[in-house]
């Protein structure tokens, strides 16, 4: 019988020390490693330097990325009967030297592959010694910038210049931690005959059934013949390749259901077995895929208004519910299955549908993609390319083929995946940036995302979608001299980012955009209480207290929340309510612009927030903290991208009642809309019948008598369809003669937590519990809930132990209105 493949694994005994550079005294002696793992992991788990997310100690730790560092281990190794063994790295971050027994094997440079090197001949019997010895990242990224010529970027350090996750360099809301390590698992795999070096799996709807086909690329010790073998469904199918290193098999399904993002149906998936055999039926390999039957396309035929970017899976447009993606830790090792699973658990509470990998992180995991196809996550991949212009010279050149190559055989199974991207707005940085002229000729990336990326999707995946950037207009090409077609950025074609409001202009000028597509927007707001009181000492704690700045990566952060509050909100003198009102206000920027966006589908086909998470505790434009607590945008984006919503929007001519129904069932009913006082009192009202079909928007123009004001400063408009409501103020708050927040609490045990009723005896706007300053683990189910005087409503607050008392609760520092900024 032939010796199957086996993997031994080698994660223990591996010891870390500082080389060389300018580590403090002390540090070149061994600290226990832990194999996945990085530098900071295994120095904080031996209690060698404080938490690099406390207070200003990213400064501190500084030195650890300028520190060429080593890891060494030793193995007990026998002889078998394999033909081959080969030692395995699935990743390694980043630039390396690799010896066993005193013999150098290979160097790497490369993040986002794995290694793989046949060391038969040079493992020995009993104990072995392997050796991985990093380089400085920093420093290497220095010399190959020089090597390759300096290139414009967002940031100081050449990001650009290696191939490792540009983040870890920091970012403008990403702490910089230049990271080193064993960050994926190592072992031995010993084999015979051949093995499955590339296996792609392909699953074809078609009518009732489908057609499951897959690829293989052999890696031989010898000439035998192998079968392969394929198994989905119950239907096998095998063939004898006696020559070549590539094989082609299929089997065709006649009934399989088919997959359906989250809100459109059911997620079915069916494992593909994939076999290889010697000739005396002994299993040389074997690999499992998990597919999903589905088709996607994105539409992008002209139309009379310019050219949209319309996801469409099965044959259904889908209006994109979208966040944006960054690495959940800035240590990703640390990132679990697990905690995949809470956050894609929050974007799904979230009524998202679909999040992008952005471009200056990672190629994310099996696990991500994994959870991703179970959930109906649509999952949008940027190739790793962000904010900078790139050599398309080796040893760039090179290893970013052989990335793309092992990644999109990773990921094009994933029925999860409907989007790869060839970058994070370069094209639009080559355009408008001034690069052209900084580069002075050099290379830029071109080649990779209009030639490379393209030809190697049609190769690997033609069946996964391609775009050449985000943002990018169809039909923008490259004549070999400059882009041609549309420019990257113009709202009327495909994706565009639109970051002008942030950084220049009020949030209200969202509405001056009626895009086809937004890829990226947002707007900055500090971490829950908890999290910015465990992560700053500051004493006292202030919006420009040290801690509070270190955690505040954005160019003049600070001063644009501020210049983005005043049109809306005074500036609060003490901390607590500063920090209230600019979470406020950054989930009514994003919720004014997606209640927008939505309004104008189909001609807007979707909108991704930036962004969902954050990777340490930072004041940051993400919903979820660096925690993995929801701040108050959180529930901007769910009531936003609520399955059913009204709300009113203006138009050429005066307001109209906006109605979407993003379901798979049809909607009828009345639309009452009442223009009210903020006493409750009626002062005018306009009701019609309303009739939506399945995945429809209709919009309804309103009378004077309700769309205008008697007092712009004391009325509101409510419009309703069955329960679904919205709300349109006439004054900002600030200009309002909004009063003091009057509500009644009651609280009562609850399963899972607490039962709470809110009863409003004014005008309440946007309440919101802040339940985390009560207990850091409580999260509430809803929040930037407008109450008129009279209404109640119940949440429930999810929390371990007893029940949480009213009085609680209700503490000033809990129960938030926009009220008390508007009240002196």
């Amino acid at each position: 019988m032939t010796t199957p493949l086996t993997f031994h694994p080698l994660d223990s005994g591996w010891s870390l020390r500082a080389s060389a550079g300018p580590a403090p005294e002390g540090f070149g002696a061994d600290v226990a490693a832990t194999v996945p793992g990085c530098v900071h992991t295994d120095l904080l788990a031996a209690g060698r330097i404080p938490d690099p997310f406390l207070d200003d100690n990213e400064s501190a730790l500084a030195w650890i990325g300028l520190v060429d560092w080593t890891y060494s281990t030793t193995f007990e190794w026998t002889r078998d009967a394999a033909d081959r063994t080969d030692l395995v790295f699935e990743g390694l971050d980043t630039v390396t030297t690799i010896r066993l027994n005193g013999r150098e094997i290979g160097a790497t440079a490369n993040q986002h592959r794995s290694y793989r090197f046949d060391v038969r001949d040079l493992l020995i019997e009993g104990e072995n010694e392997l050796v991985v010895a990093f380089r400085s990242p920093i420093k290497y990224a220095n010399e190959q910038s020089v090597a390759l010529g300096v290139r414009p970027r967002a940031y100081a350090l050449p990001n650009d210049a290696i191939r490792k996750s540009a983040c870890s360099y920091g970012w403008d809301w990403g702490i910089a931690t230049y990271t080193s390590g064993i960050v994926k698992p190592v072992g031995l795999e010993s084999w015979s005959v051949a093995r499955l070096a590339e296996t792609r799996v392909v699953a074809t709807p078609s009518g009732d059934g489908g057609t499951v086909t897959v690829d293989v690329a052999l890696e031989r010790a010898g000439a035998d013949a192998v079968t392969l073998t394929i198994r989905a469904a119950g239907v096998e199918a095998s063939t004898v390749i006696t020559s070549g290193d590539r094989a082609r098999l299929a089997v065709d399904l006649d009934e399989v259901e088919r997959w359906w993002p989250a809100g459109y149906g059911a997620q079915p998936r069916y494992d593909v077995e994939v076999e290889l055999a010697a000739s005396d039926g002994s299993v040389l390999d074997r690999t499992t895929r998990r597919v999903g039957f589905r088709d996607v396309r994105w539409d992008m035929t002209p139309d009379e208004a310019g050219t949209p970017f319309t996801l469409v899976v099965n044959d259904q447009p889908i209006f994109v519910k979208g966040v944006n993606w960054i690495p959940d830790d800035a240590l990703t090792v640390r990132v679990t299955r697990d905690r995949v699973r809470r956050r894609f658990g929050q974007a799904l509470d979230a009524n998202l549908n679909l999040i992008r990998v952005w471009g200056g992180g990672l190629y994310e995991s099996d696990d991500f993609y994994e959870l991703a196809d179970e959930l109906g996550l649509l999952v949008w991949q940027d190739f790793l390319f962000a904010c900078a212009a790139y050599a398309e010279e080796d040893p760039l050149r090179s290893e970013v083929e052989a990335e793309a190559r092992e990644n999109i055989t990773r990921l094009a199974h994933h029925a999860s995946l409907v989007l790869l991207t060839g970058n994070n707005e370069n094209l639009w940085g080559y355009e408008d940036w001034g690069w052209k002229l900084r580069l002075d000729g050099k290379t830029w990336g071109a080649y990779y995302y209009y030639e490379l990326f393209p030809s190697l999707v049609d190769e690997l995946a033609p069946h996964v979608p391609y775009a050449p950037g985000s943002p990018f207009s169809p039909g923008l090409g490259w004549d070999g001299r400059q882009q041609t077609g549309p420019h990257p950025n113009d709202e009327q074609h495909g994706s565009v980012h639109l970051w002008e409001q942030w950084n220049r202009l009020d949030w209200t000028t969202y509405r001056t955009h009626t895009p086809r597509f937004v890829a990226e927007f947002g707007w900055q707001g500090p971490p829950t209480w908890s999290t910015l009181t465990r992560s700053i000492g500051d004493d006292p704690l202030t919006p420009e207290s040290p801690g509070m700045i270190v955690h505040q990566k954005a160019g003049e952060g600070n001063v644009k929340l501020t210049n983005g509050l005043l049109p809306h909100f005074r500036l609060p003198e003490a901390m607590e309510d500063w920090h209230w009102a600019m979470q406020l206000n950054q989930a009514i920027a994003v919720r004014t612009a997606l209640d927008h966006f939505r309004s104008w589908a189909p001609h807007t086909q979707g909108a991704i927030v930036w962004q969902l998470n954050d990777c340490w505790p930072v004041t940051s434009w993400a919903a979820i903290d660096g925690d993995e607590r929801p701040k108050p945008l959180f529930y901007g984006l769910k009531n936003a991208f609520a399955p059913r919503v009204v709300t009113i929007q203006p138009r050429e001519g005066g307001l109209a009642a906006v109605v979407s129904n993003d379901t798979a069932a049809a909607w009828s009913g009345e639309l009452v809309v009442r223009r009210l006082g903020f006493d409750g009192e009626e002062h005018g009202r306009f009701a019609t019948a309303v009739s939506l079909e399945p995945r429809e928007t209709t919009t309804v123009a309103l009378p004077a008598d309700v769309a205008e004001a008697a007092d712009a400063a004391g009325e509101l408009i409510v419009a309703a369809v069955d329960e679904v409501r919205g709300f349109w103020f006439f004054a900002e708050p600030r200009d309002s003669s909004l009063g003091a927040a009057d509500v009644e609490v009651a609280a009562e045990a609850a399963e899972g937590g607490t039962r709470v009723t809110v009863t409003a005896r004014s005008l309440v706007r946007d309440l919101t519990l802040l339940v985390d300053k009560v207990d850091p683990d409580a999260v509430a189910s809803d929040a930037l809930l407008t109450l008129l005087p009279g209404e109640s409503t119940t949440l429930l607050v999810r929390h371990e132990g007893p029940a949480l008392a009213a009085s609680t609760l209700s503490d000033p520092r809990v129960l938030r209105t926009a009220n008390e900024l508007v009240t002196p």
